[in-house]
């Protein structure tokens, strides 16, 4: 077809099928709309097929193998464990094209029109969609750019997806990595360095230059460091690399460690870099669309952009690279364009890492609150302490809670241990109604439950925990002194 000619008439077209992109078709296919979903590879994006269902996978198979081996302390006898990385590729296909199955499904059941092929922006109104020797145009009244971003090429580091791995194919490996090395220091450099040591790697942890810490509150940053330090991860900080040489043992890594030059030998090096937008590849640039000074395109917080008609939502905007913010963003601009009043607000978003045990915030950090002059207390209860963690083997790791002093405000809760994952939801919940420390300490609590550690961690503000014995007398005359 030639540009001019006629187009397909549409009211909403969506470009890119990840979360962001397929939650914005669906709920706005629920709202009236009639819907063209384009999708260039694969439905589900980056996230389903590359990004974090497959690194998930991997740290969901690390979990299951440190449970296997530590079942001989509730009497089972556990012979040899072998990892099979075909079984492991197997049902990573499956679990992957499941979810693509269902994806499809929910689109077609709501009507949304899906399309294969690479999307262009041909003007503030058009849209040009290539698939093989096909190309079609279509004309719509509101567009949203779910499009995505892509790992960021880093300077004298070529990646081979066999020895020198990136963020969309360190998931994939064909075999155990013999010693890996991790650059970077943010929840996928995390998340990949402890999946891999707990299946048998060597992992070294290069933070970038600048690094010296984790950006976490102090105590999961001190817990952290020190289940690294047990599990023997090696942690370099504040490095930089300079180039890399491939043979046919591994990878030869130069790096400046402060001004220090230094090399290391691993059989496998996976580098976690910033986010690419793909801002350019539609051509959202010729719209004149306002971007940063990275490309990422800028947004309301109706998701809405310089131009009234276009929407961008997810990775490919400002903001953590994180699917929950695409998918809240893709419900709101769907909102927005149907004629209701959503707004994005991610002062409460909650922050996860899949580490063993995982991670999980939301809120202000201790350090964050005093730094806004906020008066505070902690409340801050050791699982080892909980009745349900001592009978699962599960003891490492807290429960913090920050509130301020004058107000009762809860202000941050930073959960590291097992069932992080889920009772952060409750914390989330917790900071968007105001909570105050007697919101957490009313309510009933199942027993025995990782859970009741929140509730000792409430009452820890307050000096009313039951299972933590109180300070000797002379400490407490010097907090009162104090």
């Amino acid at each position: 077809m030639v540009v001019g000619e006629m187009a397909h008439e549409r009211d909403l077209v969506i470009i890119g099928g990840g979360p962001g992109g397929y939650h914005a078709a669906i709920r706005a296919s629920q709202l009236g709309q009639k819907v063209t979903l384009i999708e260039k590879e694969e439905l589900g994006g980056i996230c389903l097929n590359k990004g974090c269902i497959p690194s998930k996978l991997l740290t969901a198979q690390a979990k299951k193998h440190r449970e296997i081996l530590s079942a001989g302390n509730m009497g089972f006898e556990i012979g040899s464990l072998k990892i099979n990385i075909d079984k492991q590729a197997s049902n990573r296909k499956k679990v992957i094209d499941q979810l693509k199955k269902g994806i499809e499904a929910l689109c077609q059941a709501n009507k949304v029109e899906l399309l294969k092929g690479s999307a262009y922006f041909l003007s503030t109104d058009r849209i040009g969609v290539e698939n093989g020797d096909s190309f079609e145009v279509y004309r719509f009244k509101n567009a949203i750019i779910a499009a995505g971003a892509k790992p960021a090429v880093t300077p004298g580091i070529s990646f081979d997806g066999k020895r020198i791995h990136n963020k969309w194919t360190v998931s994939f490996l064909d075999q155990i990595p013999g010693h890996l090395v991790v650059y970077g220091s943010d929840v996928n450099a995390l998340e990949i360095a402890a999946a891999y040591r707990t299946l048998g790697s060597e992992v070294t942890l290069l933070l970038e230059k600048g690094k010296k810490d984790f950006n976490f509150d102090s105590s999961v940053t001190k817990e952290l460091k020190r289940i690294f330090k047990k599990e023997k991860i090696s942690i370099l900080i504040d490095s930089e690399i300079q180039s890399t040489e491939i043979n046919q043992e591994g990878v030869i890594l130069t790096y400046k460690a402060g001004s220090d030059e230094r090399t290391l030998t691993c059989t496998h090096l996976f580098i976690s870099s910033k986010n690419k937008p793909n801002t350019y590849d539609i051509g959202a640039d010729r719209l004149g669309v306002g971007m940063n000074s990275e490309g990422f395109i800028q947004a309301d917080r109706q998701c809405r952009t310089s131009m009234p008609n276009i929407y961008a939502i997810g990775d490919i905007t400002e903001g953590p690279p994180l699917a929950l913010r695409a998918i809240s963003q893709g419900k709101a601009a769907a909102e927005a364009i149907a004629g209701l009043s959503p707004e994005i607000d991610l002062r409460f978003m909650p922050k996860v890492v899949h580490t063993i045990p995982p991670i999980a915030t939301v809120g202000l950090t201790e350090e964050e609150a005093a730094e806004q002059g906020l008066n505070i207390k902690i409340g801050h209860f050791p699982l080892m302490s909980n009745g349900y963690s001592a009978l699962s083997g599960k003891k490492e790791g807290f429960i913090k809670v920050v509130s301020e002093v004058d107000t009762h405000l809860i202000l941050g809760i930073h959960i590291m241990g097992e069932g992080a994952l889920e009772l952060i939801s409750a914390g989330t919940i917790a900071l968007e109604m105001a909570a105050r420390d007697e919101d957490l300490t009313f309510p009933l609590y199942p027993h025995p439950s990782i859970s009741e550690g929140v509730l000792e961690a409430a009452e820890m503000l307050n000096g009313k925990a039951i299972h933590i014995p109180p300070k000797p007398k002379n400490e407490k005359m010097k907090a009162k002194l104090l």
